[in-house]
């Protein structure tokens, strides 16, 4: 049975749920209707507010605020959540809002790393698997896919999709969605090139064991998609055209056509 240590000088909401295990470091607070998960390590001048769930064995660093009240305009107070889940390392000053609508919830999914200073606006999705360098701000309702990289001091625009194993360098400025499996970069953000090393080396990715075959066809499909000159509609009815099906490459078409703030490629890298 893993120990429970509070640190006396720690606030707790008597109204609070801690797991068995759960460290709370110096002068943090922890306020009501919050659930802290088995193992879970919370460091010193920790804010942790009202309606926040937190996984099991996440490491909290200093400075950090979870569940802060939503700052869109239109919030109302009413209830909405945040919802962190499992393994995942929040360093500090990282803050995260609730959402802005009643009894909804901004999203944090499993084994993420959001280093110094990352703010995650209201109603934003996170998926799993996640490393955010230091000060990547996104603005709310961005929903970022699984096995994502975004660079320091990255910025996201509101409603924002980033694909799944996509890569955004630093300082990035994120106004249109990054498609799955890209490599993006600029100020606005462009896709540059097919994110192959990122696929190839993430050790911790199920996408890592995506085949030869399956890595040449994606490759084709850039280079049609972000290279040929046509429009992006005609380009992914040519990819569909040209080349067999796979499910990766259908789910970058699919990924594509629902986009709602567009693909950004206007200086797409030659060497695709």
């Amino acid at each position: 049975m893993l120990e429970t240590n509070i640190h006396p000088t720690a606030i707790i909401s008597p109204k609070a749920t801690l797991e068995e295990g759960v460290q709370i470091g110096p002068y943090s607070l922890v306020g009501e209707d919050v659930h802290i998960g088995r193992g879970t390590v919370i460091g010193p001048h920790v804010q942790i507010e009202k309606w926040t769930t937190i996984g099991e064995e996440c490491k909290i660093f200093f400075g950090a605020t979870i569940g802060n009240e939503s700052k869109d305009l239109k919030y109302g107070g009413w209830r909405s959540y945040v919802k962190i889940g499992n393994r995942n390392i929040l360093r500090e000053y990282v803050s995260i809002s609730r959402s802005s609508f009643e009894e909804e919830a901004t999203i944090v999914g499993d084994n993420n790393l959001l280093m110094n200073w990352v703010n995650l606006a209201h109603d934003t999705i996170v998926g799993n698997r996640i490393i955010m360098a230091n000060f990547v701000s996104l603005a709310g309702h961005v929903v970022i896919e699984d096995d994502v990289r975004l660079g320091a001091h990255a910025a996201l625009h509101q409603y924002v999709r980033v694909g799944k194993m996509a890569m955004a360098g630093g300082f990035s400025k994120i106004v249109q969605d990054i498609p799955p499996f890209a490599l993006s970069a600029g100020q606005p953000a462009r896709v540059r090139d097919l994110n192959r090393i990122g696929i190839r080396t993430s050790r911790i990715n199920p996408l890592s064991q995506l085949t030869p075959e399956t890595l040449a066809a994606l490759k084709k499909a850039f280079r049609i998609l972000f290279r040929s000159g046509l429009p992006l509609k005609h380009a992914v009815t040519r990819v569909r055209e040209t080349l067999e099906p796979t499910p990766e490459v259908e789910y970058l078409l699919k990924f594509i056509e629902t986009s709602k703030r567009g693909i950004g490629f206007s200086q797409p890298n030659r060497t695709l």
